[in-house]
């Protein structure tokens, strides 16, 4: 029986799932939409996964990304880390002198910098999807082109047309601009391409130091024309890795090693998890307590400020 490590990355639009072994092989991997239920996807991906081994330990779990904290008592973690934490720990695990991480998501972006093996700055966007994987599938829709085959069909370009793309309603209004003014659609496709990369550095990365070697993840990095354009503006080489969608699963899985060893079973996906809140009151705060349940018994809870709080799940759970 070998020991291996499970990490899960739960993000909004996708979850990322990988088991590793003590020296951090990928043995399994899984990539599912989240579809808007964090729980179903873990369980469909712990299903994918545990087709993919054979005579395997679970003795290490991670959990990181928007619902780390639900996900981690769910498979009842030892190590629950922030993206950036468990992106850059990966992405060194496989590139060590590292300095940049490039990251788009389905919804959101970062930027990570690294010196000496140590993140020393990074910088989110979350507040608006102009410029993410959401914001290209829904621009491939209008335009009638499959998003998967943007990166080939912008290549094909050698006149980008500009797209204003700080916001994702003046995007698309540009957009139908453009093409009734008789843009070509390849055109049209290689500025969409280079207005992702714009907005990213002229938002997420404003003011940071951005120096190579550089790393572009996430679902976005599989995109050739988008990966050319950052090349372009930057007038550098940009590294992409078949596995960069992995990086925070492979990440947060490494971190749980370094935690107390736990026995994870698979069964897990038979069990029925569901969550519910309530408002303690019982201060002008008035908390809003996240419950977690397993097969009906309450496992965890968060988000009181106080023991009053704490005292009204207790009430609950009797």
């Amino acid at each position: 029986m070998t020991n291996a490590y499970l990490g899960v990355d739960i993000g909004s639009i996708s979850t990322k799932g990988v088991i590793i072994d003590d020296n951090n092989n990928i043995l399994a991997s899984s990539y599912l939409w989240t579809k808007g239920n964090p729980v179903d996807a873990v369980k469909e991906v712990l299903c994918e996964l545990k087709s993919k081994v054979n005579n395997v330990k679970i003795i290490g779990v991670g959990t990181t990304g928007s619902a780390r904290k639900l996900i981690g008592t769910m498979l009842g973690a030892n190590i629950i880390k922030n993206e950036i934490t468990a992106h850059a720990v990966g992405t060194m695990s496989i590139y060590p002198n590292i300095r940049t991480i490039i990251e788009i998501g389905g919804q959101d972006s970062k930027i990570i910098l690294i010196r000496n093996g140590i993140v020393i700055d990074y910088a989110m966007n979350t507040l608006c999807a102009a410029g993410t994987g959401a914001f290209l599938s829904s621009q491939a829709k209008r335009l009638d082109v499959d998003v998967e085959e943007f990166g080939s069909i912008a290549l094909t370009s050698s006149n980008p047309t500009p797209i204003a793309a700080r916001c994702t309603v003046f995007a698309e209004s540009d957009l139908v601009h453009k093409a009734q003014m008789g843009h070509a659609k390849n055109d049209i496709i290689a500025g969409l391409c280079k207005s992702v990369a714009l907005n990213y550095l002229n938002n997420v990365a404003k003011g940071k130091k951005i120096e190579k070697p550089i790393i572009f993840q996430g679902g976005v990095s599989k995109n050739i024309g988008v990966v050319k354009a950052f090349e372009n503006i930057l007038n550098t080489k940009i590294i992409t890795d078949p596995n960069g969608h992995l990086m925070g699963a492979l990440g947060v899985a490494i971190l749980s090693k370094s935690g107390k060893n736990i026995n994870f079973s698979f069964d897990i996906t038979e069990s029925k998890f569901n969550t519910n809140s309530v408002y303690c009151g019982k201060c002008p705060n008035n908390c809003e307590i996240i419950c977690v349940r397993k097969d009906n018994t309450l496992i965890d809870s968060w988000g009181n400020r106080c023991e009053r709080g704490y005292d009204k799940v207790i009430n609950i759970k009797k």
